[in-house]
């Protein structure tokens, strides 16, 4: 392989539990609530799906599944799909929807599986080229930068610069262009089957980590070094 592209949430890095979540909000906002009455909140919250990069939604809102099977496509789009899903929980005060939105893209909401650094590194002292290929409504360079990854990323493949989202293969070509390999050179790592499995599309090997707290994945990017021989 001459170039590894990988997905960001759930594969590189990983959002932070809706409970942390929505104390740092509340926090910040001076907003203060009994335990039981946050914890309730939070878990309205994961289960309405309102936390990108955390658990999908038990069931998206009619008015909202246009909006939500596109969400990707655009800030706009990516911004009022998630609050769309958190105005679902009625929260103490409604400037929280968006202070929720915001919280989340701040590299202090993510973080990096254990092996991320190491793996990414490995790449890159074998000369193997690395790009970030994701569904994602705004700009991760800053986590990635806040979090030392950034070094060892070649190029960026954002959805929402593209107006196209995973599973389309031209994401992922586009990728390869930027880095300058051949798709059949080319390994595509990520959590998701169908969105990340369309690097197939493209003419990419594609290879699944598990989405996962990242406490509970220490070692999950580690077989990426194996298969790039």
């Amino acid at each position: 392989m001459d170039a590894v592209l990988f997905d960001f949430s759930g594969t590189l890095l990983r959002i932070e539990s809706a409970e942390s979540w929505l104390r740092a909000v509340l926090a910040a906002s001076g907003t203060a609530l009994p335990e039981p009455e946050l914890r309730r909140y939070a878990a309205a919250l994961e289960t309405a799906g309102a936390l990108p990069g955390g658990a999908s939604p038990t069931a998206v809102p009619d008015q909202l599944a246009e909006l939500w099977a596109t969400r990707d496509q655009s800030a706009e789009r990516h911004r009022a799909a998630y609050t769309g899903l958190s105005r679902q929980v009625s929260l103490p005060s409604p400037h929280l929807h968006d202070a929720l939105y915001d919280r989340h893209m701040s590299p202090a909401a993510w973080v990096p599986y254990p092996d991320a650094v190491k793996v990414l590194g490995a790449l890159r002292g074998r000369g193997i080229r690395v790009g970030v290929v994701s569904n994602i409504g705004w700009d991760l360079r800053p986590v990635f930068r806040e979090h030392g990854l950034a070094a060892f990323v070649d190029a960026y493949v954002l959805s929402y610069e593209h107006g196209i989202q995973k599973p389309d293969p031209r994401l992922f070509l586009t990728a390869c262009e930027l880095l300058g390999v051949a798709p059949a050179d080319t390994l595509m790592v990520g959590d998701d089957r169908r969105a990340d499995g369309g690097a197939a599309d493209a003419g990419c090997a594609v290879h699944f980590v598990d989405h996962l707290p990242a406490h509970e994945r220490p070692t999950g990017l580690l077989p990426v070094l194996d298969l790039v021989g």
